[in-house]
């Protein structure tokens, strides 16, 4: 049963209405000043169905940056390019279960860091990216996923300048650690690898796009991975409270500090939103909202 490609923009209408009424509860990010000058009532939704019937409703034409929404395509790249084993030497599988910038986990998991979804497991995947540098390890990771999806992500160089500009202490120190522990191959590199990944653009779209490349089967990828970044998503996506999330609306899905969130469909499609205001985990809250009534109204969870 295609239950998303039988959606029309009527029947998503009401549920917009009820999720943007929770924009009060969250608030836009301020430590990146170019993020900060966001609205937090702006919203926008793209679902993209297997068949290819998409719908859009919102302010769907905003480019936004990716932010840790890239983080599952960043395992993906590496898993097809590198394979698993390799890859699940660098990070582990297991929940967070502080901060998604926490040092103190880091450094209490002995310097592996706990899942790919969360910042040091993030940093330690973008040291691994083939590529002569950052910029050109950047510049092929995006145009594997612009020939593979469809999509047209673009690295927002007004956006990275702005994260280079106020650069996370809490990033430099987990990259330090990473380093410290033997983790990364150069430090410099992975940092700057890892905030021109997170500054990659695109709409509303291009993210479902994305999201449909683990959503439903695809000729070039291979399923294993496929099924390990799902399995992902699901239990780390949303950081500590994937677990509360993955009871409460049972998709895959992933956040971001840049407004994204999106939520795959297994042999459905994807749903793809963006909505600026964050809760205190550091997941849009209108977004959120939108998910959980979609999900529940249509019975979406991949649990039945």
């Amino acid at each position: 049963m295609r239950r998303l490609d039988k959606l029309t923009t009527t029947q998503i209408s009401p549920w917009i209405q009820q999720a943007t009424i929770q924009a009060k509860r969250g608030r836009v990010p301020d430590r990146i000043p170019q993020l900060a000058v966001a609205n937090p009532c702006w919203f926008a939704v793209h679902i993209c169905g297997e068949s290819g019937k998409a719908i859009s409703l919102g302010d769907r034409d905003f480019v936004f940056p990716l932010m840790s929404t890239i983080k599952p395509f960043l395992m993906l790249y590496l898993l097809e390019h590198l394979g698993a084993d390799k890859v699940l030497q660098w990070v582990g599988v297991e929940p967070s279960e502080v901060s998604f910038n926490s040092l103190e986990q880091l450094i209490a998991d002995g310097g592996r860091p706990r899942n790919p979804m969360i910042n040091s497991g993030a940093i330690t995947l973008a040291d691994k990216l083939p590529g002569s540098d950052a910029s050109n390890s950047t510049q092929r990771f995006c145009e594997w996923l612009n020939q593979l999806a469809g999509c047209q992500l673009i690295l927002d160089e007004v956006m990275l300048a702005s994260v280079r500009l106020t650069r996370s202490p809490a990033n430099q120190a987990i990259a330090h650690h990473l380093n410290s522990t033997g983790h990364l191959k150069n430090l410099e590199i992975a940092l700057d690898a890892y905030e021109q990944i997170c500054c990659l653009s695109g709409t509303v779209a291009d993210l479902a796009l994305l999201g449909k490349l683990l959503a439903c089967e695809h000729g070039i990828l291979k399923p294993k991975n496929r099924r390990i970044v799902n399995a992902l998503m699901l239990t780390c996506g949303l950081y500590e409270a994937s677990a509360q999330f993955a009871v409460k609306i049972g998709l895959p899905m992933k956040s971001g500090i840049g407004g994204g969130l999106l939520a795959l469909v297994p042999g459905e499609g994807a749903i793809a939103c963006y909505s600026p205001a964050l809760d205190s985990i550091g997941n849009p809250v209108v977004a959120i909202a939108f998910i959980e009534a979609l999900a529940h109204d249509l019975q979406l969870s991949i649990f039945g």
